[in-house]
């Protein structure tokens, strides 16, 4: 049915999201703790920050030459504490919060491992990904990349391979879902929304199709296909004023493309205009590749036409 696209993202942004709060008396709670690095030496520096469940306020601590720790004025609760240090895999624990003071926290930090670039994952599972579906795999092709759209959420584009494997089992309503998601996250791609138009042409829904078409700007189209076949369904019902119209629009932007000619005989043969159709084929058939296959037609059709002046 359709051309096959496949855009996938060139940048995953992972982002963040910091708070930032002073700390200032809540309770009598406290608690403290000691941290060692990788060699078993106190970690001087570490960040530690605690976070109580519905509560917005951050209390932050940092650990002095002896890899210790203090955080006071700390109200009873669920707190969640977080330890940082460049170089080191963060740490992350729940702890409930007694009234008074409470068991030192100790742990140690681990040495972080060299920094992965998700984009080589991403890469990687989209070639697996493809063979699967190359052998017919759909659901288990499906079932990898989803899973990368769970771990890397902002890597919207995968859900055009999503489709893609949707369209191919004829399940065009997911794989219009699949595709709006995308569309509405980069609505300036045309490509993107010339699949989803393909899509609802494909599923029988021509007015969504439609309405799609209309907000390309043509000016910024790559592959009239498109549209090309939109005015051979016009000419087919006998729109021929909008087949041609359409068409000229087309020639403007691909003056190149000689298949545009033929058809926009095609739609004036079937509108009665037979001089401007006669002009038309005959310069497909200056412009056509010897084995085009609209080439004999267009020959068959001139010579009808042999006698219109």
């Amino acid at each position: 049915m359709t051309r096959a696209r496949h855009i996938f993202p060139a940048v995953i942004v992972l982002c963040a999201f910091t708070a930032i709060a002073v700390a200032q008396p809540r309770g009598n709670a406290r608690i403290s703790g000691k941290i060692l690095d990788d060699q078993g030496k106190p970690a001087q520096n570490v960040q530690v920050r605690a976070v109580r469940a519905g509560d917005p306020l951050i209390l932050e601590a940092k650990t002095n030459d002896k890899g210790e720790w203090t955080i006071q004025n700390m109200v009873a609760g669920k707190w969640t504490f977080e330890f940082q240090k460049e170089g080191y895999d963060p740490q992350r624990m729940e702890v409930q919060i007694a009234d008074n003071r409470n068991p030192q926290i100790d742990m140690k930090l681990t040495k972080a491992g060299p920094a992965v670039d998700p984009n080589v994952e991403l890469q990687a599972e989209m070639q697996k990904a493809a063979a699967l579906q190359k052998e017919g795999k759909l659901v288990e092709a499906r079932q990898l990349i989803e899973a990368m759209l769970v771990k890397y959420p902002a890597a919207v584009r995968l859900n055009a391979f999503v489709a893609t494997t949707y369209e191919a089992e004829k399940n065009y309503d997911k794989a219009i879902e699949s595709m709006k998601i995308v569309v509405e996250k980069e609505p300036a791609d045309n490509d993107l929304k010339l699949y989803l138009a393909e899509l609802y042409t494909a599923k029988g829904d021509k007015v969504e199709s439609q309405k799609i078409l209309d907000s390309i700007d043509m000016t910024q189209l790559k592959d009239p296909t498109i549209f090309i076949n939109q005015a051979i369904s016009d000419i087919n019902a006998d729109r021929t004023d909008e087949a041609v119209a359409l068409l000229d629009k087309l020639a403007k932007q691909f003056p190149t493309r000689a298949d545009l000619y033929y058809y926009r005989g095609r739609a004036n043969i079937r509108g009665k205009k037979f001089v401007e159709a006669k002009a038309d084929l005959e310069k497909f058939v200056s412009m056509a590749a010897p084995d085009a296959r609209e080439l004999a037609d267009a020959k068959k059709l001139l010579e009808q036409l042999k006698d219109v002046k």
